[in-house]
Formats: C-alpha cells, sequence, structure tokens
C-alpha cells in the first residue's frame, strides 16, 4: 500500500558506473613490483581476475604493514597506494590499503592526499576518493560509563576539524557541479545536508544539493536525500 511516509532505511550503494578494473590491476602490479610482494599467479581468465585483485592486494597492504612496524616505509610507495585505493572498485576492500597506508604514513597525509583526490582529480578518481575516506575515520574512545571523550580523542578529533571541513566543501561542491551519476551516489552518503553544519557561503549550494538530488532520474539519489535531510519546518 502505498505511504507518503520517508524511508528509514538505506538503501546500499549501487556498484560503479564505469569499470577500471584494468587500470586497477597494473596499478596492483606496480605495487607488487615497488613492495618487492610474492605475486599471485596471474590467469588470463575473468572468473580469476577477482581473486587475483583480492590476493594482490592482501600481499601489498601486508608489506606495507611490516615495513611500517621495522621502521618506514619508502616514501616512494605512497602515490602509488593512493592511486590502487582510489581505483578500488569494492569500497569494502579498499581498507586493505588504506589501514597499511595509515600505519605506515599517518592518517594525516592518506587524508590530505583523498581530499586532494576529491577536489583536483577526475570524476571517477574523486569518487573513490571519498569513497577510501571511509576507512580514515577516528576512532573515538570515551571515559568509562560515560559518552564524554577522553582528553586524547577530544584533541584527536579537533586537530582534524579544519581538515574535515576542507574534505566537507569539496564534496559539496563536487556534487553541485559534476553532472556524474556516480560520484554523486558516492559522495550523497558523506555529505552532510544540513544548512547549519556549513558556513554561510555555503549555505546556498546545500539547497542546490537537495534539489538535485530531490529531482534526480536515480532512485537512489531521491531514496538516500530522504533519509538524510533534515524534515521540512
Amino acid at each position: 500500500m502505498p505511504t507518503d511516509e520517508p524511508p528509514t532505511e538505506f538503501q546500499p550503494l549501487p556498484g560503479r558506473t564505469v569499470d577500471r578494473s584494468a587500470a586497477y590491476e597494473v596499478l596492483l602490479g606496480e605495487l607488487l613490483r615497488l613492495t618487492g610482494a610474492e605475486p599471485p599467479l596471474w590467469s588470463e581468465e575473468p572468473a580469476e581476475r577477482r581473486l587475483w585483485r583480492h590476493r594482490a592486494r592482501r600481499v601489498v597492504g601486508a608489506a606495507v604493514k611490516a615495513r611500517a612496524k621495522a621502521g618506514a616505509a619508502p616514501d616512494e610507495w605512497f602515490e602509488p597506494l593512493m592511486r590502487a585505493a582510489v581505483h578500488e572498485p569494492d569500497p569494502s576492500h579498499v581498507s586493505q590499503l588504506i589501514r597499511p597506508a595509515i600505519d605506515a604514513y599517518g592518517r594525516r597525509r592518506v587524508r590530505v592526499a583523498l581530499t586532494e583526490y576529491l577536489e583536483d582529480g577526475t570524476v571517477a578518481d574523486a569518487a573513490g576518493a571519498i569513497r577510501a575516506m571511509y576507512w580514515t575515520s577516528i576512532g573515538l574512545r570515551y571515559q568509562p560509563g560515560t559518552r564524554i571523550l577522553t582528553p586524547e580523542s577530544a584533541a584527536e578529533r579537533d586537530s582534524y576539524r579544519e581538515l574535515g571541513r576542507r574534505t566537507a566543501k569539496a564534496a559539496l561542491r563536487r556534487f553541485v557541479d559534476e553532472d556524474d551519476l556516480d560520484l554523486r551516489r558516492c559522495i550523497l552518503p558523506n555529505l552532510s545536508l544540513r544548512r547549519a553544519s556549513h558556513p554561510a557561503e555555503l549555505q546556498e549550494l546545500v539547497t542546490r544539493a537537495l534539489e538535485i538530488a530531490r529531482t534526480s532520474d536515480d532512485e537512489y539519489l531521491r531514496h538516500r536525500v530522504e533519509i538524510q535531510a533534515d524534515p521540512e519546518p
């Protein structure tokens, strides 16, 4: 029976609209060479290629993490690692690259690099960057038996506040400016649609983002925006 009630459960994020698997495999191959990790057995069979990517990603991540524990991972690994991360087609699997990168190079450097892809990268790179950024979140710690952050956790959160504003601004601008379905699908779950959470000069962009999502031909965008948006006054 039809209802006017807004949706309350999120639909899963649809798959990418552009297949960059071949470019991703080249990037993983370069990382295998750079890190000296044992490459998995290659197969030309399409059904085996996903398994190859999974194994390659795991051994690269393990190699980066091992070098981080031993002292320092080479700086020349960083950019290829970020390039591979933004090409990863599965947002859950990209953690196998992002977490070792954080161990080796620090959370801030990783988040800055992904923000730069979001600001200035191609639409495909920007979409991959915003998906990968989920795995750079800070784990908040609370004082026992309370909802009060520990002083250390509060300080860490505050240290990322300015970078968070930069990322939010880039996400909002690209959502509004780029007429690309994949990019908009990837950005929307990470986009604050509360006008008050943005500075005055960006609040008109929030209004525009709401309009874009609500009038889109894409069911996912229309569904998602009604859950995220503030109720109408």
